[in-house]
């Protein structure tokens, strides 16, 4: 029987990663062999683009990359061809006055550069994975605890996308400041949360749905002939655009609730087994 599948979008925390933050061998070999037999893959992600192509590489194909939750699209590994959909300059400040008046601190991303107020700690992911690359593949770090908003408005660049994290005591500012930003810019932000702990906004003209939406156009394939994995609110719009959406098993109900299948959990090699019920059966 024919595959009907010709492209997987996946999302990679929670889902292609498992806790460790590594991929497993099983979910690596799944995702060659849907590769052998012409699916197109895509990792659909909030991270920066050079995180994503970190990753990207140690699966050991050539992928699509939806970075930045659709806000960075690089369509194949061998051309040049990006679509950028920044945050004004404008908006970017706004976000920082709205953030911090609930006494949060946000993470301001470009394609290759994090731009925060505070030293990056060295359990972050990205400190972490930048001690295995070399120099010019590593994710950059823009720190300025004096002037922020200045560094913001000069910084030369486009700024993709804005996280906020809050793993201590302040959770219910978080949500707050969250409820004001979609209040605040309705239409014009896409603010979604990524995990339990964070919210992520960008332009409201883009979402990891729009992204996957534009790549499978390009591809001229259909919504049947996509399949998206992911866990978070932020793939709800690319799981929703799928004609097979898949949540983790891990993932939040409210994924699952608009799910087409639940999938094992991400340490537990969920994606592999998705691709292998849907795509190498």
């Amino acid at each position: 029987m024919e595959n009907k599948i010709k492209l997987i979008c996946i999302d990679m925390d929670g889902t292609l990663l498992d806790n460790n933050h590594v991929i497993s061998e099983r979910n690596k070999e799944a995702l060659r062999k849907a590769k052998d037999l012409g699916v197109t893959i895509a990792i659909s992600t909030g991270r920066l683009f050079s995180s994503a192509k970190y990753y990207s590489e140690l699966i050991g194909i050539d992928t699509a990359v939806l970075a930045s939750n659709g806000a960075y699209i690089k369509t194949n590994y061998k051309d040049d061809t990006v679509i950028e959909t920044p945050l004004s300059k404008e908006t970017v400040l706004e976000i920082y006055d709205i953030v911090k008046k609930y006494g949060l601190s946000a993470n301001y991303n470009s394609w290759d550069t994090l731009i925060r107020e505070n030293k990056i700690p060295e359990t972050h992911t990205y400190y972490i994975m930048n001690k295995n690359l070399p120099e010019e593949k590593k994710v950059k770090f823009l720190i300025d605890e004096d002037n922020l908003p200045n560094t913001l408005k000069n910084f030369n660049g486009n700024i993709l996308k804005s996280i906020v994290i809050e793993d201590g005591h302040n959770k219910d500012n978080l949500w707050a400041a969250k409820k004001e930003l979609k209040e605040t810019f309705g239409d014009k932000l896409h603010v979604v949360s990524s995990g339990t702990n964070n919210f992520e906004v960008i332009s409201g003209t883009i979402s990891k749905g729009i992204a996957v939406k534009y790549l499978a156009e390009s591809l001229n394939l259909k919504p049947s002939e996509v399949m998206c994995i992911g866990d978070s609110e932020n793939d709800l719009s690319m799981i929703n655009y799928a004609g097979i959406g898949v949540a983790m098993g891990n993932g939040l109900d409210m994924v699952k609730e608009e799910a087409d299948y639940v999938t094992d959990t991400n340490n537990n090699s969920g994606v592999a087994k998705a691709i292998e019920r849907f795509v190498l059966m």
